[in-house]
């Protein structure tokens, strides 16, 4: 049985991940340093599954990371490992410069060390539309753009997918890079934008928005990412980059209103303290980000199906079914305010 290892595998998209590896019949490693952001809750459904195998690791362990791929012998890493919330980068850019920079160099020492005796195994990085940074109306980020990050998250993330073409370049290590926008869905860790709305929508509390609500993200459903993640991996080119984006790109206030009228549509009790209400702006905070999709559309015959309405839908409806899962995170992780300069 083809094996895979994914790191970062119990966060929000690792975790979805793995879920749709393991339906495609791989065995998955999951490679975890249980961080805040990831939650045991995720992958509950496969924790006893024969096909699944848990270490709880951090990838700055170049010797441990280097010995789990020396034993279990994987034709790929999904990296996902990584720091993701601009706010907390704000607050404290060292954790992310520990987990998306040097966790990134380790992991490629480990898989360097490893190629030598093992020419077949291959690496996605998965990385983000953030690190093009402001895109003005009407413009869209290819893989060609140059890279112009804004926050200690995405610089960091910029310099993770520059070590990364380093190594592919003078080392010629098989590693592939992704691209992609905002993702939502199942499992998604409640400081972020859509799984935050909800949980207020269902909890009587207002809809946080930054400044007045005109900033605009591309979104995309994270099983659509998965989707992409697997065909760049059978069909990428090694040392490309792939972005991975929807076309559905609207402003942060037309989510919010949205998710309130899906809301309704299901007859969910509104409480009167449902309101938006526009809140301080982050710090250097992106206006819009889009990307030029047309590459792994052309190149590898991918492109999202998922429609933001559906996907949001499906999306509500899973947090109703599933609201252990807010209880299951300890509340002081996402309800106070972060990324304010002090």
């Amino acid at each position: 049985m083809k094996k895979f290892i994914v790191t970062g595998g119990s966060g929000f998209i690792g975790s979805n991940l793995i879920k749709f590896l393991l339906k495609k019949n791989y065995f998955i490693i999951n490679i975890d340093n249980q961080s805040y952001s990831a939650n045991p809750y995720n992958l509950k459904m496969v924790a006893k599954n024969k096909k699944y195998k848990f270490f709880k690791q951090d990838i700055n362990n170049q010797l441990q990371i280097y010995n789990i791929i020396k034993k279990y012998k994987p034709i790929g890493v999904f990296n996902l490992a990584a720091e993701t919330h601009v706010d907390r980068s704000i607050d404290n850019p060292n954790d992310f410069i520990k987990s998306n920079i040097l966790g990134v160099f380790n992991l490629l020492e480990a898989l360097k060390k490893y190629s030598k005796k093992n020419k077949k195994i291959k690496l996605v990085h998965v990385s983000t539309d953030e690190v093009y940074g402001d895109i003005k109306k009407g413009k869209k980020s290819d893989e060609n753009s140059s890279y112009n990050p804004s926050s200690p998250y995405s610089a960091t993330k910029a310099g993770a997918d520059h070590l990364v073409k380093s190594f592919v370049r003078t080392y010629k290590l098989p590693v592939i890079i992704s691209n992609c926008c905002n993702n939502y869905g199942p499992n998604q860790f409640p400081e972020k934008l859509i799984p935050k709305l909800i949980y207020n929508i269902l909890n009587n509390k207002p809809l946080p928005i930054y400044g007045i609500g005109k900033n605009n993200r591309e979104w995309i459903h994270v099983l659509d990412h998965c989707e992409a993640l697997l065909k760049i991996f059978n069909k990428g080119k090694i040392g490309e980059s792939y972005n991975v984006g929807s076309n559905q790109i609207f402003e942060n206030k037309y989510i919010a209103k949205k998710l309130l009228n899906i809301a309704k549509r299901k007859s969910i009790a509104v409480g009167k303290k449902v309101k938006i209400k526009f809140v301080k702006d982050r710090p250097g905070h992106d206006f819009r980000y889009a990307l030029d999709n047309k590459k792994i559309f052309k190149k590898l015959g991918w492109k999202s199906k998922i429609s933001l309405s559906a996907g949001l839908s499906e999306t509500f409806d899973w947090y109703i079914r599933n609201q252990n899962f807010y209880s299951s995170i300890s509340k002081k992780l996402y309800i106070n305010r972060l990324g304010l300069k002090k």
